[in-house]
């Protein structure tokens, strides 16, 4: 059994961008049968127990994962590259700003197009600034971007919140960002 973390992100992998990896099939809303997952897991050489599952949903400090109220399924929150997942979130209005951690590198990309979903859905955008760094350490130097959030929606972009409270949005365009000083 792979210890925790790797188990996690395993899961992420699995729920967010490759059930096909394993023959998994999720819900149109992102949900896969637990019992299914871990069959499958284990039948590709990642060998998963229930108690594993319960323990990484439980223990994971951003809340990626949650479990059907039933305890039959298991989804990713956010994240998804999936075209085919829906997560039926509901528009919600955001905080007047927003941040979005990057690696300086990508600055002058950011200038010039904005922010892009990239491979995922939505553009991921947080309120907390450590956060908010610890997402652009993973890609270099990190900077803090500043998101005019209230314009953004006063303009007609939409939000929604996750269950873990990342702030999801299509696009950020280049005049609602600044550097966070």
């Amino acid at each position: 059994m792979k210890n925790n973390t790797e188990t996690s992100k395993f899961l992420s992998y699995i729920l967010r961008h490759e059930p096909d990896s394993i023959g998994l099939v999720l819900s149109s809303d992102g949900w896969a049968d637990i019992n299914e997952l871990m069959q499958l897991a284990n039948t590709s050489g990642t060998v998963i127990s229930l108690e594993q599952i319960h323990s990484i949903v439980k223990n994971d400090k951003k809340g990626r994962f949650s479990i059907s109220e039933d305890g039959q399924y298991i989804r990713a929150v956010q994240g998804h590259s999936l075209k085919t997942v829906d997560l039926n979130l509901k528009e919600t209005t955001p905080p007047a700003n927003l941040l979005h951690g990057t690696a300086q590198r990508f600055i002058e990309s950011i200038h010039n197009e904005g922010l892009l979903p990239q491979e995922r859905q939505y553009v991921h955008l947080t309120e907390d600034y450590d956060t908010a760094i610890k997402t652009g350490m993973r890609y270099g130097k990190p900077v803090v971007l500043n998101i005019d959030s209230h314009k953004m929606q006063e303009e007609g972009y939409k939000f929604y919140q996750a269950e873990n409270n990342v702030w999801l949005t299509l696009t950020v365009p280049p005049a609602y960002i600044t550097i966070h000083k």
